[in-house]
């Protein structure tokens, strides 16, 4: 019920962390996968390891802020693989850390242009392409970001209640054309994005606290979430975001 043998992936931001780790998810449950991030030297070591394992992987470098170059990283998985079956939004920004009221024009545009608008038209791009070929499964990480309010990260957490919205959407609009649409909207994950939270020792040991499994989240953990959500063991599943991130937002404050 988990194998995606001869499925093809696209997976956005993989060249490390959460991507990276669903990519080779993906990859270990059968599926041909193409890795992306913007910079292609990035992107290598992952498609190597995929194929180390005896997985079958292609790097296409990809600016997702840009829908030329997105029309090209579907285009890509089809020229390759003559389908695509699975894809994976996780390419995000955050450059401003701050109050909203003090936050750049440019600093706002950022954040939902990359991490909404892209995702809104990735999908529609992958969406019509799977629908020609019987369906498939579109997942965005969002983040628990989107279910709180925040002194410093309100615009990132917005960006990512849109997710939620976008993909209760697509599973309205493409489940006639046996297509799903799924989030992940995970917790603390020990990666280079959420460096500056883990470091914080301080932080880090009141993050452990409050979690009911009393650790921080590995990449590894979302990647197997993504593995679900993508496999018939899913097939019943859409228009759901499910938190990962546990059990810390359905403990008591302190």
């Amino acid at each position: 019920m988990f194998q995606l043998t001869g499925q093809v992936a696209i997976v956005t931001g993989s060249s490390r962390g959460i991507g990276r780790a669903i990519a080779e998810g993906m990859a270990g449950a059968g599926a041909r996968v193409v890795v992306s991030s913007r910079k292609p030297a990035a992107c290598e070591p992952v498609v190597e390891s995929i194929r180390a394992a005896g997985g079958e992987a292609i790097a296409v470098p990809c600016n997702v802020a840009e829908r030329s170059q997105l029309e090209a990283l579907a285009g890509a998985a089809i020229a390759k693989w003559g389908r695509l079956d699975i894809l994976v939004c996780n390419a995000a920004v955050n450059p401003y850390f701050g109050p909203m009221a003090r936050m750049p024009d440019d600093a706002y545009e950022r954040i939902m242009n990359t991490n909404v608008r892209s995702n809104f038209w990735l999908c529609n791009l992958a969406a019509s392409r799977m629908a020609e070929s019987g369906g498939g499964s579109i997942i965005i990480v969002s983040s628990i970001g989107a279910n709180q309010g925040s002194a410093t990260l309100g615009v990132y957490g917005m960006s990512k209640a849109a997710d939620y919205a976008l993909v209760r959407n697509l599973a309205v609009e493409w489940g006639p054309h046996g297509i799903r649409a799924n989030g992940i909207a995970p917790g603390l994950i020990k990666t280079d994005f959420s460096r500056a939270l883990w470091e914080n020792e301080q932080l880090l040991r009141n993050v452990e606290r409050g979690t009911p499994v009393r650790r921080i989240g590995q990449p590894e953990d979302i990647g197997g979430v993504a593995v679900f959500l993508a496999s018939p063991a899913a097939a019943y599943l859409t228009g759901q975001t499910l938190v990962v991130d546990g059990g810390i937002t359905v403990k008591e404050p302190a």
